[in-house]
């Protein structure tokens, strides 16, 4: 045991292990944030097995299909809205519940864009239609769930005269959906790394306080930053937005000036967190936690790859208050909705003052060496 003690690998392995316990960072990062995306993944996807699905009832008027949901539904609130639930138990399979909510039909198409709705069904003379984008596999299997329901012994409504009208318009497709949330992602990305990590890295090297000895203003260091960044992120977005046209078809419905706005106020809110976040730490390995901490759990929660609509009711409220939901919600009702000054205004205003005061405070307490 001795001359293992005294073997030099033995040492310098020991060694290294007391350096890499003693760092906090390097234990929460390496081992507790991970469980802590486990978790919100796991809310998002497994919650008590129960596979939950949102169609949205066309049509103002009552029909013979709403006899058959009497029966077999109880009334509910999803996201606010008053709703049909039928739930069915199934121990092989998982249980499924259905929330039927009735809406106009452009309210329903709207619900189908955002995220908010599987499918859209109608009953006209006792034929039931049901539309959805033929390409999105989550939509394919509420219909054959639902379709089966309705088809089984009992009903009072003629299911067994069914159709499936595809939507092909645009806005409802599921890349309709990607390009808006993949532009927004990138733009908190490039200004999270381009921002925060450069300035801690220049302050680990000891630049910072060679540049805060000459004739400088400070805020006009960070704000040099920022119109890199910014400018960076346009030829970014333009690229991408130019081959998701090319091959997908991708359109702007709405005001391009507004979608400008909404763009501009994305980068300052995001410069304002990455200057807070790098505005003391001077270890890379710290700064790049901090990063992944601020950005990882937006990129589950705020719906980018998915709805997040799919999270419990509960956390709906807070997760649309995080500065990637608003950009990203704002950016697809451009897209997809065709939406204009007024329905962007507010997230244009909360991403700006949000982004304006996290700069100032980073700005205050910045440390330069």
């Amino acid at each position: 045991m001795k001359k293992l003690k005294n073997n030099q690998l033995y040492r310098l392995t020991y060694c290294a292990f007391l350096e890499t316990i003693r760092e906090p960072e390097v234990l929460f990062w390496g081992m507790i944030f991970p469980v802590l995306i486990s978790i919100g993944l796991g809310l998002a996807f497994t919650q008590n097995s129960v596979s939950k699905f949102q169609v949205m009832l066309a049509g103002e008027q009552q029909t013979k299909l709403d006899s058959v949901l009497v029966v077999h539904t109880i009334p509910n609130k999803v996201s606010g809205k008053d709703a049909l639930t039928w739930k069915i138990q199934d121990q092989t399979l998982g249980d499924t519940e259905f929330n039927f909510i009735r809406n106009s039909w452009d309210a329903s198409i709207i619900a189908l864009k955002r995220g908010e709705a599987d499918l859209i069904l109608t009953d006209s003379m006792g034929i039931v239609r049901y539309y959805f984008d033929p390409y999105n596999s989550q939509a394919q299997l509420v219909y054959m769930k639902l379709s089966a329901l309705l088809k089984s012994p009992g009903q009072t409504v003629a299911t067994n005269e069914a159709s499936i009208s595809p939507l092909t318009l645009k806005g409802v497709r599921y890349i309709d959906f990607l390009i808006p949330g993949l532009i927004v992602f990138g733009v908190m990305s490039s200004v999270l790394w381009g921002v925060s990590y450069t300035i801690i890295e220049k302050r680990s090297q000891k630049l910072l306080r060679r540049l805060v000895a000459t004739p400088m203003k400070k805020s006009n260091f960070l704000i040099a930053l920022m119109f890199v960044r910014i400018l960076m992120n346009v030829v970014e977005a333009l690229v991408l937005f130019f081959f998701a046209w090319l091959i997908f078809g991708i359109q702007i419905q709405g005001n391009i000036g507004a979608l400008l706005v909404l763009f501009l106020a994305g980068n300052i809110g995001f410069t304002g967190i990455a200057v807070l976040i790098s505005c003391r730490t001077s270890k890379t390995e710290v700064g790049t936690g901090w990063i992944n901490a601020v950005q990882m759990p937006m990129m589950i929660l705020s719906g980018i790859f998915f709805s997040y609509h799919n999270f419990p009711e509960w956390s709906i409220g807070i997760i649309k208050m995080l500065p990637l939901t608003a950009f990203a919600d704002g950016m697809r009702s451009i897209f997809n909705e065709g939406a204009g000054w007024m329905e962007i205004l507010m997230p244009s205003i909360a991403l700006s003052a949000f982004g304006i005061i996290c700069f100032i405070t980073g700005l205050k307490l910045f440390k330069w060496y």
